[in-house]
């Protein structure tokens, strides 16, 4: 979760030549599951796609991210620049301590829609809680599963025989070493 500080506006007293301000605004943020499937039920579009989102799609997805309750809608007319760059970090975050060696993958052409990442978390028995973690955390979690239930890749003919081939090498050589050791001992 985010939390950003947006600013209280700046007031100007003409009677006392004074500024003053008004309060700030803490704003939690989530960057999850559940905002995505919020905002794709307001647009009625994949929001998991390469296409860049318009600046309403944007100020309407940072409302789908609050968890803070009742803040109007112009309050995130507010942001500042600062605050948007510190979203989309955190939006971009990786949020894990996982990696995963690159593994060629088949391309897929599927588009990846709240629904379809709810099926693998319900699939794989993810709990339905996990929906609120950060999307990034979530995906690293699903991936994880799908490769520790993938069926152990098969190897090609010639990677079996290379192999034994290797290990064939290395028990000869270690049998003559013995053998020169034992021959070495009866002299």
């Amino acid at each position: 979760m985010l939390e950003i500080t947006i600013p209280g506006d700046e007031f100007f007293d003409k009677e006392t030549q004074t500024f003053s301000y008004g309060e700030e605004t803490v704003l939690a943020l989530e960057h999850s599951l559940a905002a995505i499937s919020k905002w794709e039920q307001i647009w009625e579009k994949p929001f998991i796609v390469l296409d860049p989102k318009t600046p309403e799609e944007q100020l309407s997805y940072m409302q789908c991210m609050l968890t803070t309750p009742d803040v109007a809608p112009e309050v995130l007319y507010k942001l500042t620049k600062e605050n948007i760059e510190e979203i989309n970090e955190y939006i971009n975050a990786k949020m894990t301590a996982t990696w995963f060696r690159d593994r060629p993958k088949k391309n897929s052409t599927e588009t990846i829609t709240a629904e379809l990442v709810y099926y693998w978390m319900f699939t794989l028995n993810i709990p339905l809680e996990c929906e609120h973690w950060h999307l990034q955390k979530l995906f690293t979690t699903i991936k994880i599963f799908d490769a520790k239930n993938a069926p152990e890749e098969k190897r090609s003919f010639s990677e079996m025989a290379a192999e034994r081939r290797a290990l064939n090498e290395k028990r000869l050589a270690e049998a003559e070493k013995a053998r020169a050791a034992a021959l070495g001992g009866q002299q």
